[in-house]
């Protein structure tokens, strides 16, 4: 299968290895290839091997810029020219914006009213206008289609866009295709972008390599889902990490049976110690979720004990005005 331009908001659900290394190739001239990070002293807290595939450093401070440029990137002049729209909590917006900035379009991008005020600023900073709702996903659609209708804006969805998902699966890409073989991976979880696209990638490329996701136990809809093989859609997130707030989509939630991925809970509290225990261990700054994959990993040490694991940490924007407080909590 292959993503084209559509004419349409619609878009095809399940994207497959094509799209994502065609996904690879259009984005290369405008995303960074972020480094992979190592730590001895996380290695022996946590019984494994650890490599951290450094999303934080990404353009706009998240791998969401890759799944956003590739879907700004896909479209058609005049398509494109219409500009695109989207709701977020932070950082989807903000890579959206930044997108669209290295096309020339216009962005729309429609922002809960509880949105972590440093991403507010991160949206707004790179150009995008900005369409304030109720912090209900219900609110967040509902705006969002009002904003497309009256601007003809082509919708890129934060999770369930196929674009965006192939384009999340090129960090994975990156981090097989130069690191050697693992035994699993490990990303964030919310929506599901990153998963789904990262199962992807490791099917066609390390068969043998375990997937897991990493979810809050204050938003655990995604491992309710598979556990129930239903998706779960009534749940309430009530977590730290903001950018995993989002209930898994439909395709997503596909994607994740079809190639057997398993969840894995941290609480707030352990995820709050892994971002305190990163920071002290290798000077960098991640967001909680983010640090929810290295708390996941310390939580569920029988997943891991003696493997060689990567992590995908997806984000570092967090707001430091809060920062001091998370740290006295961890």
């Amino acid at each position: 299968m292959s993503i084209a331009p559509h004419p349409s908001t619609s878009v095809p659900s399940l994207p497959g290895f094509d799209d994502v290394l065609a996904a690879a190739a259009r984005i290369a001239p405008h995303v960074h290839h972020t480094p992979v990070l190592r730590s001895r002293s996380l290695d022996e807290l946590a019984g494994c091997e650890l490599h951290f595939k450094a999303e934080h450093l990404q353009r706009a401070g998240a791998f969401k810029f890759r799944g956003a440029c590739n879907a700004v990137w896909s479209l058609r002049e005049d398509i494109a020219a219409l500009g695109v729209v989207t709701h977020s909590s932070g950082n989807h917006g903000a890579a959206l914006a930044l997108a669209a900035r290295t096309r020339g379009i216009p962005c729309h991008v429609v922002v809960p009213e509880n949105a972590v005020a440093a991403k507010v600023a991160a949206i707004r900073a790179y150009g995008a206008t900005l369409h304030y709702c109720a912090p209900t996903i219900a609110a967040r659609e509902a705006t969002c289609a009002v904003v497309q209708a009256d601007t003809g804006a082509e919708l890129v969805h934060p999770y369930t866009d196929s674009r965006v998902i192939a384009g999340q699966g090129t960090a994975a890409l990156e981090l097989l295709g130069h690191n050697g073989g693992f035994d699993a991976l490990i990303t964030p979880l919310g929506g599901g972008g990153l998963l789904s696209g990262t199962a992807i990638t490791t099917a066609a490329v390390s068969r043998t390599t375990r997937v897991f996701g990493a979810e809050p136990t204050g938003a655990a809809d995604a491992f309710q889902s598979l556990q129930r093989g239903e998706r779960v859609t009534e749940l309430v997130p009530d977590t730290i990490c903001d950018g995993l707030r989002g209930l898994l989509g439909a395709p997503n939630f596909a994607l994740l049976r079809q190639h057997r991925v398993e969840v894995l809970l941290a609480d707030d509290a352990a995820t709050l110690g892994a971002l305190r225990l990163f920071w002290q261990r290798t000077k960098q700054l991640i967001e909680p979720s983010s640090a929810v994959a290295l708390a996941a990993v310390l939580a569920h040490r029988e997943h891991f004990a003696g493997r060689r694991v990567g992590v995908i940490l997806s984000g570092g924007n967090i707001d430091l005005e809060a920062l001091a407080g998370m740290l006295a909590r961890a």
